[in-house]
């Protein structure tokens, strides 16, 4: 058990060191352009952010979540001037990807992930 506990600790602190580094993408997927309109969607997307980001996102993407205390580093604020700088492609990439805690959500459907650019945009004060 002992054994167990220290490797968790490991990974945990691995997971964290590694999400604290600059998260790189790709340049073929920072050039990515959205397809979806920007009020496209918009239920699918915002269901799919309560459903799969809102714990740790927080409600109005301020990286408030419930879960949010627990994480370290803290996720994003949407609203923050670093992450509205990222292009679409780059968010695109995040979200089907993910990285450290965050999971990939390739499960979800392009459209939606699509979706979810536009909604994330739109809680950190972007139309």
């Amino acid at each position: 058990m002992r054994r167990w506990i220290g490797g968790l600790a490991i990974f945990l602190f691995a997971v964290g060191v590694a999400a604290a580094q600059e998260w790189k993408v790709p340049d073929k997927a920072r050039a990515m352009k959205n397809p979806v309109a920007k009020t496209a969607g918009i239920a699918d997307a915002k269901a799919a952010y309560e459903k799969n980001c809102m714990l740790c996102h927080g409600v109005t993407g301020k990286g408030d979540g419930p879960a949010a205390a627990a994480i370290n580093p803290k996720p994003k604020n949407f609203g923050d001037k670093t992450v509205l700088s990222q292009s679409d492609g780059e968010f695109f990439w995040k979200i089907t990807e993910g990285r450290g805690l965050m999971p990939g959500w390739k499960t979800l459907p392009e459209q939606v992930r699509w979706g979810l650019v536009n909604y994330v945009r739109s809680l950190g004060g972007q139309k």
